[in-house]
């Protein structure tokens, strides 16, 4: 069992033992947590948890209202979408993503990656996802109070989706927790894996883990063990398929 155990959390170090369990189960293992976490301790398998340092800063003077206030779950799909922007450095430069995830399946349903921070790749990233998810109205955006989501070229775009716009408090990382826990996962299982020598190579890397990782493949227990594509085919009550990702202009 503990080679098992051990590739689990290697293919997601922030699994700890009660995942693990799960990943067991899965694979027919007839187990209970306290036996998992017992080996687990013995063997110091642990869950990785990092904290994402902000490479940029954050204006005090918001573009919206803060219309989720901390409230990182939704009822109905379509209804709360969080975003942000991270960066990482490989040999070429520096790379940029920024995703758009739903509230209510925590499924990223777009994004964009580039070589540079600008309201270009936000915009990119929000068409992407609009475009995926068939332009739903009202649909609340939520972000931080970075520069790009407060341009006035980004809020119209927000507007001409007949979204609506919402940003958390100033120097507030909890109000957008649900896309800093999301990055974390990045993180560990994409960005510092290895050294990254072309953008090419970073972007590709990314888009992989999100398609067949994360949406596909990675249960939470907030969504009852279920990955963000189970759960939008049972709840979502529309099917869904995975979605193609645009890449970006940036990069190439």
């Amino acid at each position: 069992m503990l080679p098992h155990i051990q590739a689990i959390h290697a293919d997601d170090p922030e699994y700890g033992y009660r995942f693990i369990t799960d990943g067991l189960r899965d694979m027919g293992y007839k187990v209970n947590e306290k036996r998992v976490h017992r080996i687990c301790k013995k063997y110091k398998i642990y869950a990785s948890i990092h904290k994402r340092g902000r490479k940029y800063p954050i204006s005090t003077t918001p573009a919206h209202d803060d219309l989720v206030r901390r409230n990182f779950r939704a009822n109905t799909i379509n209804s709360v979408w969080f975003t942000d922007i991270t960066e990482h450095t490989t040999t070429e430069g520096k790379v940029y993503y920024c995703p758009l995830k739903d509230a209510f399946s925590n499924r990223i349903v777009g994004h964009s990656i580039g070589d540079r921070m600008t309201s270009r790749l936000t915009i990119e990233a929000l068409d992407n996802a609009m475009s995926n998810r068939s332009y739903p109205s009202d649909v609340i955006i939520h972000s931080d109070r970075g520069g790009q989501f407060r341009a006035r070229i980004t809020k119209g775009r927000v507007t001409l989706h007949k979204a609506k716009g919402s940003m958390g408090a100033v120097g507030t990382f909890a109000d957008n927790a649900a896309m800093e826990s999301f990055f974390s996962l990045l993180q560990k299982n994409v960005l510092n894996k290895r050294r990254w020598e072309t953008r090419q190579e970073l972007r590709i890397a990314i888009i992989r883990w999100v398609n067949t990782k994360y949406n596909s493949e990675r249960r939470q227990r907030a969504l009852g063990k279920m990955t963000p594509i189970e759960y939008e085919a049972v709840y979502g009550n529309m099917g869904l398929d995975r979605y193609p990702i645009y890449l970006g202009e940036g990069v190439r």
